[in-house]
């Protein structure tokens, strides 16, 4: 269903036969027929064993070839391909081959169906895996996937370096990523949320903690595994609480929390199916969505159950935060009788009661400046209490690039790891000065920024034939709690539901962005559809 629903909006692969007019000259190896002739056999015999042989030789190089876009589609689904592509590329690569294939595509699972002309039957494979982000083995899956539809290796070949990419063990091992994963907290805590020097560390604590129970506990139960969300914004909220509510006021709560479970995020998971959706894959864009949605409810509500379970034990902290939400509003309404009881409103509805209900304006409200992105900072706070200059960001963000590309297992040495940081400095840039002109639209500051992302991403790949995808995920992922940041931090007031509705307002834009960026560079020229491997 849904693949013939995206067959009209389909973005054909730049090596498909049917723009480059190829085909493929060597199917398989020829070594698979020479090797079983034999030079001691007689005429007759010798031309019975090559017709015997090259039957076999004929069914064995379909096989291989069968074989070898099922580890693709593999490959694709384990290493994170943009999913709104996939059946786009295993169907050129079924074209180049001379395949009689058809793919489906649904959350998890990749349906391949393989026809035969000669005897009218079909076969159909299951093609099911999880996987996860992971830069550099996509990038070497593209590079294999183009060597065969350029003819340089064969199916057979190419199908071994697929099994090896699969079998390989991850890039970076676990105290490597947890490593990553407290850095980039603690610099996402400084650069989003407006935390402090004090509060960077504290977060970077909670994401190191969520990323030990992530690999030590929850790869290992599966009983476990399915609370470890809501268990840890619980315990990561119920710390930044405790912490907040000291009476110095040191440390700031939306920061700590906010930035602690930054790691856990669905902002690619929403993406995704956001750009499922625009592809008009109905089926895969909604069930992600909906799923993302779901899972960003349970980690609001994680958080709310944290914040409420400490203010539940701890009863000053309760009314404090009571007594600073009532000073901070500007209006109070009571309802009831008013009485005068001296001459002052002697002439107010002729010196009788009132009744109803009346709303009283504070002429001077709580101090307001004084709070910066939901964190109380006056100007008596030491250095490291209050948010960092404006020119660290030159510093910090090129490091937080270089760290979030790694943490989605990219290379160190190479020169895509320069450019995704570039493209992400570029991607921050212009969503900071998109929000100096607009105010609370993260949708549309999240369009520009991914406007920009998407231009350089795609002129990137289209000149110095690069790959598109890999190169502008990390500027895209940069672009999701920044947007969030700006709708009012991933605690939103304690309100799930408001957390849900920030991130599809920044990813709707993301999308948008994306789209027209790739529409406007793929405009011009020989290649219009050249944008497989893209966003």
């Amino acid at each position: 269903m849904d693949s013939f629903a995206s067959n009209g909006s389909q973005v054909i692969d730049p090596d498909d036969p049917t723009v480059t007019g190829e085909r493929k000259n060597t199917l398989d190896d020829p070594e698979d027929i020479e090797k079983a002739c034999m030079k001691q056999m007689s005429y007759k015999a010798r031309r019975k064993l090559r017709q015997r042989v090259r039957i076999e030789f004929n069914i064995t190089s379909v096989l291989n070839r069968q074989t070898f876009l099922m580890r693709l589609a593999k490959a694709l689904m384990t290493f994170g391909a943009p999913s709104h592509r996939i059946e786009s590329q295993l169907l050129s690569a079924a074209r180049i081959l001379e395949v009689d294939a058809e793919f489906i595509h649904i959350p998890g699972v990749i349906i391949c169906s393989f026809g035969d002309q000669e005897t009218k039957t079909s076969e159909m494979h299951f093609v099911k895996c999880g996987g996860r982000l992971s830069l550099g083995s996509l990038h070497e899956v593209h590079q294999i996937y183009r060597q065969v539809v350029h003819d340089e290796i064969s199916a057979r070949k190419a199908t071994v370096k697929l099994e090896a990419l699969l079998a390989a063990k991850p890039l970076y091992g676990s105290f490597t990523r947890c490593t990553l994963a407290f850095f980039l907290s603690a610099l996402i805590c400084v650069l989003a949320f407006g935390g402090s020097f004090v509060d960077m560390w504290i977060a970077g604590i909670g994401a190191t903690f969520l990323c030990l129970m992530q690999f030590c506990v929850a790869t290992k139960s599966q009983l476990y595994a399915n609370v470890f969300e809501i268990s840890v914004t619980i315990v990561i909220s119920f710390a930044a609480r405790g912490l907040s509510s000291i009476r110095s006021q040191i440390f700031c709560y939306t920061a700590i929390s906010s930035a602690g479970i930054v790691g856990i995020l669905p902002g690619y998971l929403i993406l995704s199916s956001s750009l499922e959706l625009a592809s008009k894959n109905i089926v895969c864009g909604s069930v992600k969505m909906v799923y993302a949605l779901i899972y960003t409810l349970f980690l609001g509500f994680g958080l709310q159950i944290g914040s409420d379970l400490y203010l539940l034990f701890d009863r000053g902290a309760r009314h404090d935060l009571a007594t600073l939400a009532a000073r901070m509003m500007t209006t109070a309404a009571i309802t009831g009788t008013f009485v005068s009881d001296n001459g002052t409103f002697a002439n107010l509805n002729h010196g009788e009661p009132l009744e109803g209900t009346f709303t009283f304006v504070s002429g001077a409200p709580y101090i307001r400046e004084h709070i910066i992105d939901g964190c109380y900072r006056p100007p008596s706070f030491p250095w490291y209490l209050q948010p960092f200059p404006w020119w660290t960001q030159f510093i910090i963000v090129p490091i937080f690039s270089i760290l979030s590309s790694l943490a989605n297992l990219q290379p160190f040495w190479t020169i895509e790891l320069v450019v995704m940081v570039v493209i992400s400095c570029v991607s921050y840039a212009a969503n900071k000065v998109a929000n100096h002109f607009i105010f609370n639209r993260s949708d549309v500051v999240s369009a520009i920024g991914a406007f920009a992302v998407g231009l350089l991403g795609n002129i990137y790949s289209r000149k110095m034939g690069g790959t598109a995808f890999t190169s502008m995920v990390t500027g895209v992922l940069f672009l999701v709690p920044s947007g969030l940041s700006q709708a009012g931090g991933i605690t939103a007031q304690g309100n799930g539901i408001d957390i849900g509705g920030a991130m599809i307002a920044v990813t709707i834009g993301i999308t948008v962005g994306l789209f027209m960026s790739q529409a406007l560079v793929y405009m011009f020229g020989s290649r219009k559809n050249a944008a497989i491997f893209s966003f």
